[in-house]
């Protein structure tokens, strides 16, 4: 039987050894390939489509190095893939950062800014009256409510993962949402649609329900 081999996409947006080695951990009998090839990930049984960094620059490397047809690709061929932070952000049709970006349109909804939101401003406010202080970014440990999916198995419900964002996705289809979290406001913290799952927050740093939803993840079948 061959080796699964799960590409990690590299666009220079990052550093990933936090990523391949959770997977390496987790998972040591399949193969990572941390990859600036295309070719390379329409290779591969699983993706993972991280990112860090400015949203603007982000889009710019992934189409260059037409990872944007890779993973639409591996999308529409049924394989798992699995976005983390910017690369779930990239995701969306537009993001408010950088005075507004165009993404990559393969899931409905944007991606906005904290502080742009009415909501979060009040409470931000309110809460700073009161000794209690929303800082962008948000940094930091937060609790997640999971809807029903394959990746959650074997982690309790609001369980906690590590964040660090300034900007948050806002879909337009609620069903697309898979996990919930409350910062200032209640915003998505992950989503799912068929073979395709996105995190807001950093499993490779999330400790244990971090390394079992990548476990998750290579056991997965992308079947919801």
């Amino acid at each position: 039987m061959s080796c699964k081999r799960i590409a990690v996409i590299d666009y220079g947006m990052g550093n990933l050894h936090s990523v391949a080695s959770a997977l390496a951990h987790v998972a040591p009998h399949v193969t990572v390939d941390v990859t600036n090839s295309a070719d390379a990930v329409a290779e591969a049984d699983h993706i993972i489509f991280p990112g860090v960094g400015a949203i603007r620059d982000c889009i710019a490397e992934i189409k260059r190095l037409d990872f944007h047809k890779a993973v639409s690709k591996a999308i529409a061929d049924g394989k798992p893939v699995l976005a983390i932070c910017v690369g779930m952000q990239s995701l969306m049709e537009s993001s408010e950062e950088n005075n507004g970006v165009v993404c990559l349109g393969m899931l409905p909804g944007r991606v906005r800014f904290f502080s742009g939101n009415e909501t979060f401003t009040r409470a931000r406010d309110e809460g700073a009256a009161s000794g209690e202080r929303l800082k962008v970014p948000h940094m930091g440990w937060n609790e997640v409510e999971q809807n029903d999916h394959p990746l959650w198995a074997g982690i309790p419900q609001n369980g906690r993962f590590y964040f660090v964002h300034s900007y948050y996705v806002e879909p337009s289809d609620a069903s697309l949402t898979a996990g919930t979290t409350h910062y200032g406001i209640n915003f998505t913290a992950a989503m799912a649609k068929d073979n395709l799952f996105a995190v807001q927050f950093h499993p490779e740093k999330s400790h244990t329900n971090g390394l079992q939803l990548l476990k998750n993840f290579v056991a997965w079948n992308g079947k919801p």
